[in-house]
């Protein structure tokens, strides 16, 4: 009989310690998953911080002015980032063949990215810009005579010159200035424009 109590004891305790463990780990199991949460939310924060900064290298200008005029203006910019432009905007959309500034910019002032290239780009580059404009809305690219450099994105009041259409500043550039903070007329249509090329 206290054989019996002294192993019923014995067993009692080691039930507990077996209860102890089981509770330690699972504490020690809910505070990694708890830290590991909290640094991947931290993790995303910050590169989500830093994907929505602008790129390095974009110059901005100060606030162009805007309103509709008839005819040709002369930009202080090349391609031009904003100012005054032809009532009629250009289609967003790629294109094979320079537009028209003053319509180019029209479509600017709706939030769109217009991205340059000059004309003699690689095809495979050529192809790539394409390829961005069918992607989403609100990209107008076409080629620029007298380019400044091989590619340059443009939006309302600022502006990124790159070497090539793979540099992955373009990709940051648009998400952070298509329909961007300094857009005047942010969501206006980038369709049922006019699709003419110089």
């Amino acid at each position: 009989m206290i054989r019996q109590r002294r192993e019923e004891r014995l067993q009692a305790r080691e039930r507990q310690q077996r209860q102890a463990t089981i509770t330690r780990l699972a504490i020690a199991g809910l505070v990694l998953l708890v830290v590991g949460a909290g640094a991947l939310i931290g993790y995303n924060v910050v590169r989500d911080r830093q994907l929505n900064q602008p790129p390095v290298g974009v110059e901005s200008f100060p606030d162009p002015g805007a309103g509709h005029v008839d005819g040709p203006v002369a930009y202080a910019q090349t391609p031009p980032v904003g100012g005054e432009h032809s009532p009629v905007w250009q289609n967003c959309g790629y294109y094979p063949a320079p537009v028209a500034n003053e319509a180019g910019v029209h479509s600017l002032e709706h939030g769109a990215v217009w991205v340059t290239y000059r004309p003699d780009l690689a095809q495979d580059q050529i192809e790539t810009l394409r390829e961005l404009a069918e992607s989403q809305s609100y990209i107008l690219v076409s080629p620029y005579p007298d380019l400044p450099a091989p590619v340059v994105a443009s939006a309302w009041g600022e502006q990124l010159r790159l070497e090539s259409a793979d540099d992955p500043r373009l990709a940051q550039f648009v998400r952070v200035y298509r329909l961007g903070p300094r857009t005047p007329e942010p969501g206006a249509a980038c369709t049922g424009g006019t699709s003419a090329t110089l």
